[in-house]
């Protein structure tokens, strides 16, 4: 199930990365803005395989660059370590309400892209994920034959039109590149 899906309701803003000493707290990475946004969220349901449970950190902290956290009902590193590479995912109806044309990545994974490049419409494929790097996000779009393309998500230059009903992204993207 892809994450624009209707019945989809959750969206994910991290995973458990590692496990932090001998108590049950583990790493997390973040994919919200600010990194600590992701404690906001609450509860949080961990995903490992096919099944979930809901959860909830019970305390945080920063250690170094890292951001660690101990989760309810995980007291030693063997539990912890069982948590390991789980997403987490939290409700959407938590999230902000965005203005009009801004997205949350969650919203633009799984969408079909075309290029309207010079006049030609060519499929370039769907969005797999979203990388920051700094100067502007990116799409990572992956074709059918196994084609990775990026592509800068800068609105009115790449990117030309979002239909999140449609499940479809035009872009002005040259697909030879």
């Amino acid at each position: 199930m892809s994450n624009n899906s209707p019945e989809k309701r959750t969206a994910r803003v991290g995973e458990i990365s590692g496990v932090h000493g001998v108590k049950g707290w583990v790493k997390i990475y973040s994919e919200t803005s600010p990194q600590e946004k992701i404690f906001e969220y609450q509860p949080w349901q961990l995903v490992v395989g096919q099944g979930g449970r809901d959860c909830k950190p019970l305390e945080w902290r920063r250690s170094g660059k890292a951001l660690i956290a101990q989760i309810e009902g995980i007291e030693d590193r063997d539990q912890a370590m069982a948590l390991v590479t789980a997403t987490i995912e939290v409700d959407i109806d938590q999230f902000d309400p965005l203005q009009e044309g801004e997205y949350y990545w969650f919203q633009l994974q799984g969408l079909q892209v075309d290029s309207l490049y010079e006049g030609s419409r060519t499929h370039l494929g769907k969005v797999t994920k979203m990388m920051e790097t700094g100067a502007n996000d990116v799409l990572v779009v992956h074709s059918e034959d196994g084609q990775e393309r990026l592509v800068p998500w800068t609105p009115g230059e790449h990117i030309l039109r979002v239909d999140l009903q449609a499940g479809q992204i035009e872009v002005n993207w040259d697909p030879d590149f």
